[in-house]
């Protein structure tokens, strides 16, 4: 079917335009004002934003091996109604992706059912056990770089070893920098909350230590590297030192840290997430390395749990939050709204650089096949978990009021999702 989205403000090459856009055979036809006879479908856009679709490069779609969780059709659903149109899926899966035979499996999965753009990572190491390097190079042709997520290569051998491997095979190292020595039995900051409340933190040091281990190894390497989730002020400044010695390195964080801070916690799962949510000093350092750009992008960690894994409490519930629908709005509401940041500058953080640093096609350009989201700015909503289409519901954000709502994505050509 032919779709014509009339009156929008459309972003081309860096700022908003009205035009109308003309969708054939899957691809943009034309991005002006349209004064031809309306196709099938004619959908108005008068006061909406259309935006190239947002990318994340950190989410768990579960499949294969949790499906109670997530699959790859649920998962998949849900970013196209948060806006996206293409998303990196994690490898802590099973069988881990660790070889293109078990890699192959999700593959299957992914044509099969998702409807959205879909690149997998495969492991670092064999099972995500930090011992042996996985087989990198038979997976190197299908997917977006190589991650342990959910552990950190404890061995800085190894790990350098797999930089020297994903630099000879032109893939980027995507890191979860976690020390294990110093966490301590901990599960949310180390800060005052669990202090007076009695629960076991995690330090900061165990984010930024393995982050500026890691750093070294990359000047020494010459491997793109990309730091996931921040979550600390070392963090931030490590890698702002790095990329002004012209070391190869982007990193991510999420819209919890960046609004949320350890003086938000309650004694609810919904809050609990790895890395957790820090101080507000630490909260107030992400947001400055977001507008100085120090920090590239922004990710959700998307991590949806069963309703029992997350009915345990901040001390024995799973860690992970989903948010992968609510990300747009989180963000647009609280740096947008309130003249933190400017719509394009947000379009640039959740859609251009991720796709700019990972290798991935990305704008509004006639000939191209159509990866779009259509925003209503103006419209308000409450987040109400039982509406996501996630499997997941653990929400920080539960009961917040936000604007920004999607009410079209059109992912490779197809209406992957509509209002």
């Amino acid at each position: 079917m032919d779709y014509i989205l009339k009156g929008g403000k459309v972003y081309i090459d860096g700022r908003f335009v009205k035009q109308d856009i003309l969708v054939s055979s899957g691809r943009i036809a034309s991005v002006s004002e349209y004064t031809g006879s309306l196709p099938a479908k004619a959908i108005d856009c008068e006061n909406m934003y259309i935006l190239p679709g947002l990318a994340d490069v950190h989410v768990h779609l579960r499949e294969p091996g949790f499906s109670y969780k997530e699959t790859i059709e649920t998962g998949t659903k849900a970013c196209a109604h948060g806006g996206y149109t293409l998303v990196c899926s994690m490898p802590n899966l099973n069988p881990t992706p660790d070889s293109l035979e078990n890699l192959k499996v999700q593959l299957d999965l992914i044509e099969k059912d998702a409807v959205i753009d879909v690149r997998p990572y495969g492991t670092i190491t064999v099972g995500e056990k930090g011992e042996v390097l996985s087989d990198m190079e038979s997976m190197a042709p299908y997917v977006a770089g190589f991650s342990d997520d959910g552990r950190g290569v404890q061995d800085e051998e190894l790990m350098r070893e797999a930089m020297l491997k994903a630099k000879s095979l032109g893939k980027m190292i995507v890191a979860h920098c976690e020390d294990n020595s110093l966490l301590y039995g901990g599960y949310i900051h180390d800060g005052e909350y669990a202090k007076a409340h009695g629960h076991k933190g995690i330090c900061s040091e165990s984010e930024y230590g393995p982050i500026a281990r890691d750093l070294k190894r990359v000047e020494e390497t010459g491997c793109s590297y990309h730091v996931c989730h921040i979550s600390t002020k070392e963090s931030v400044e490590i890698i702002r030192q790095a990329k002004a010695r012209g070391v190869d390195v982007t990193c991510e964080t999420g819209p919890h840290y960046l609004v949320l801070s350890d003086k938000d916690l309650q004694e609810n799962a919904r809050f609990k997430m790895n890395p957790p949510l820090r101080s507000e000093e630490d909260r107030k350092a992400l947001v400055e390395g977001v507008l100085d750009g120090t920090i590239d992008m922004i990710a959700t960690d998307h991590a949806p749990h069963s309703a029992e894994e997350k009915s345990k409490g901040l001390k024995d519930s799973m860690m992970g939050v989903v948010g992968i629908e609510t990300a747009f709005s989180v963000m647009y509401t609280n740096f947008v709204k309130t003249g933190l940041m400017t719509l394009e500058k947000l379009v640039e953080i959740m859609s251009v650089n991720p796709c700019k640093r990972f290798g991935f096609e990305n704008g509004i350009k006639v000939g191209e096949k159509a990866n779009l989201a259509v925003f209503d700015l103006d419209e308000k909503y409450t987040v109400n978990p039982e509406e996501f289409l996630s499997k997941g519901r653990s929400t920080p954000f539960e009961g917040v009021e936000l604007n920004a709502k999607c009410i079209l994505t059109i992912a490779d050509g197809e209406v992957a999702y509509e209002e």
